[in-house]
């Protein structure tokens, strides 16, 4: 067993940007924290993107802090954009991540540590930061005669890019971003798509500025100090309405239906009759939070969620979560590891929070 003050878990966004504000107030890989993550290669979520995501498509990506990422070509999959990014960074800061390590469960050790058991053996630290994501958590929804469909059924998780859906009747699952870029790309391949949704899409029109994101932020933050689980940024700021979006709602590719009831062998149907053959269901229907591990400290409120303060769990201070809820974005988990950080540092040297 290796005692640490600092355990990192998980080499995302969030992850890499708490291991570099670590090394930049003192702390040394490997021998005072750990950075640990399973997937196979740099990246985080980003390596196992669909290579028709190409980085040109990407919204929104901010570069890890004290390294910009430049001159990358907007025609090469964001996964190899993305992973090079990462890779040349944890090289640069000297990270040491420690991979694949697969994290089994979080404990309380006694004597103020937490044991964080891996398959590369048991860290007894004084402090975790935990930066998972949600990639590893894709929501499968179920609804009734789900198990006779005898077409094929998959997630935006094994999504595999518009080839395969050639020649295909497709029925897209999910109102969020991954959901209508899905449904573009097969509409130009398929023999037929329709769209299906929980609630009527929001098409947001104009600029998305400092104001509109602090307010969608704020709408986020708030369910996770309620304990509750965190929502999706979508469901708080609306779909954008670009130049793309436009031609495929003129084209009748985005016309939205409710929800299907059930599931037939042969497709969906309506309770008021309508039926959907369809060779494929693709389940764009989002992520949850990947905190199984944590479950032995018990920090879930009866809602359901993680209660944070800041970063803090509110039931155990020695646990900071990053890129979780409100920080669950490429800007918002960079200042999360710098937040997270700066709370570790006070309670490593017992300073109340």
């Amino acid at each position: 067993m290796r005692e640490l003050d600092v355990v990192v878990i998980g080499a995302g966004q969030a992850g890499l940007s708490a291991a570099h504000h670590l090394v930049r107030v003192g702390f040394e890989p490997d021998r005072d924290f750990v950075v640990l993550d399973h997937a196979p290669r740099p990246g985080g979520a980003w390596q196992f993107r669909w290579p028709s995501l190409t980085y040109g498509k990407v919204h929104g990506m901010h570069s890890l802090p004290g390294m910009e990422l430049t001159d990358a070509d907007d025609s090469l999959p964001s996964s190899e954009v993305i992973g090079a990014y990462f890779d040349a960074y944890e090289r640069r800061f000297g990270l040491r991540v420690h991979r694949p390590v697969d994290v089994n469960a979080v404990r309380d050790g006694g004597r103020g540590r937490l044991l964080v058991e891996t398959s590369e053996g048991t860290y007894a630290t004084r402090s975790l930061i935990n930066a998972t994501g949600t990639w590893d958590r894709p929501f499968w929804p179920r609804y009734p005669g789900q198990e006779t469909f005898r077409g094929r059924q998959l997630h935006t998780a094994d999504y595999p890019g518009p080839a395969e859906f050639a020649g295909l009747r497709v029925v897209v699952v999910g109102g969020g971003a991954s959901g209508t870029q899905h449904l573009m790309e097969i509409a130009e391949v398929a023999t037929e798509t329709h769209w299906v949704t929980r609630r009527p899409p929001v098409f947001r029109e104009g600029p998305f500025g400092e104001e509109q994101g602090r307010a969608a932020v704020a709408m986020v933050e708030e369910r996770v100090r309620r304990g509750l689980p965190p929502q999706s940024v979508v469901s708080v700021t609306g779909l954008p309405l670009n130049d793309a979006v436009r031609r495929a709602r003129e084209r009748g590719i985005l016309d939205r239906l409710p929800m299907f009831d059930r599931i037939t062998p042969d497709g969906v149907v309506w309770s008021d009759g309508r039926a959907v053959d369809a060779d494929v269901i693709l389940w764009a229907t989002g992520f949850r939070a990947a905190v199984d591990h944590l479950a032995p400290l018990g920090l879930r409120e009866p809602g359901g969620g993680i209660r944070v303060e800041d970063t803090r769990a509110v039931r155990d201070a020695r646990v900071h979560l990053v890129g979780y809820g409100p920080s669950a974005s490429t800007i918002g988990a960079n200042r999360a590891g710098r937040a997270a950080v700066r709370s570790v540092t006070r309670l490593l040297e017992g300073v109340p929070a």
